[in-house]
């Protein structure tokens, strides 16, 4: 699944791609795409004559303004958008189409179909779900060591349970909750409300830092991701742990073990992340 650095690196692409196109007719092959309450034949008839203003990025959705709509998309597993021409075969994992005025098309791909788009009048997109219950974006004020803080004392769920869990700070996933944590020195099964004071301060700024660097290297391709100009991320050279089960740690040579936590395989280095909980706050 995409995650922040992806989804950034899509919106940026899809920037150069589509900015100021205007919308002549629009395609949905797999209606349970367009969610509801807005349906199937609305969500076309609405976009028809919009101009596409601006995307922007909450967590792991696109926003694209259009002149009076908001439409949020969540690219799930496999989601990709695409620009092609009209000469261009049609895909059939294809199952949305915007047609531009300019003769060009903006293709929506998604092989396992659990992609989603909403569409808000422009204004109410940050009022309701999906976006509404979302925690701050990692490089932004409202982000704090001291908001961490707070909301880690209140749980005993595990550390990643609790990361993966878009209500602290959205964007993160599976690859760079294991990323952080394997940098900041943190057992994924750690009870959140274990962690001190200055475990904290470490993690706040190690999710950051992993972000920044993922983002400067277009995301990670580990499985079939590219963005929208086809091109594969990088920072997946740069992993430490994630994927990298049975391996030696880079940084201690150990080798690196995988467990199930909330549901989801983890891989960690026993020695860099040792379970035991730290004394002193």
């Amino acid at each position: 699944m995409p995650e922040l650095p992806e989804v950034e690196t899509v919106r940026r692409t899809l920037v150069e791609l589509v900015s100021g196109k205007t919308i002549e007719r629009v395609t949905v092959t797999w209606p349970k795409i367009i969610k509801k309450p807005v349906e199937v034949e609305q969500f076309k008839d609405a976009l028809v004559g919009q101009v596409i203003e601006e995307i922007s990025r909450r967590g792991k959705f696109l926003i694209f303004y259009t002149t009076d709509f908001a439409l949020v998309s969540h690219l799930r597993m496999e989601g990709r958008y695409g620009l092609y021409t009209p000469e261009e075969e049609i895909d059939k994992h294809t199952h949305v189409i915007f047609y531009f005025t300019d003769g060009t098309q903006l293709r929506y791909r998604d092989v396992r179909k659990f992609g989603t788009m909403h569409l808000f009048k422009k204004g109410e997109e940050l009022a309701e779900l999906p976006l509404s219950q979302l925690g701050p974006e990692p490089f932004s004020e409202e982000f704090t060591v001291a908001r961490m803080e707070r909301m880690l004392a209140q749980t005993n769920r595990s550390i990643k349970t609790v990361l993966l869990d878009q209500k602290l700070v959205v964007g993160l996933g599976n690859i760079y909750v294991d990323e952080a944590l394997f940098k900041a020195g943190i057992h994924p099964e750690r009870s959140a409300s274990s962690l001190t004071k200055k475990e904290m301060k470490i993690l706040h700024h190690e999710i950051i830092q992993t972000l920044t660097e993922a983002v400067a290297k277009g995301g990670s391709t580990v499985r079939s991701y590219v963005n929208s100009q086809g091109e594969i991320g990088m920072f997946q050279l740069e992993l430490f742990v994630y994927g990298r089960n049975g391996k030696a740690c880079k940084t201690c040579s150990s080798e690196l073990e995988r467990i199930v936590v909330g549901g989801r395989g983890t891989v960690f280095c026993p020695k860099c992340q040792k379970r035991k909980k730290s004394k002193s706050r």
